[in-house]
């Protein structure tokens, strides 16, 4: 489970009953926009989380390539 900062996860739990508010119509309370919030962190957030470490390995390997190039522009050449 995802570790926030109580006011984190009480901002969150309120974008959480605005959304339903105003693109449902909706009002829900705390303990349901906590339930949601609860779904959401474990059964999307997990993911998320891994297109994250996809996408930072991928700029982490551009970045390995590039340095590559930058030290075969910087070789000398030998006889």
């Amino acid at each position: 489970m995802i570790n926030l900062k109580k006011e984190q996860k009480q901002h969150l739990i309120e974008q959480i009953k605005e959304y339903f508010y105003n693109e449902r119509s909706e009002e829900i309370g705390d303990l349901a926009a906590e339930n949601f919030f609860h779904f959401m962190a474990e059964e999307v957030g997990p993911h998320f989380y891994n297109k994250g470490l996809h996408d930072a390995k991928d700029v982490f390997e551009q970045k390995v390539m590039n340095m590559d190039e930058d030290i075969r522009a910087l070789e000398r050449n030998t006889k």
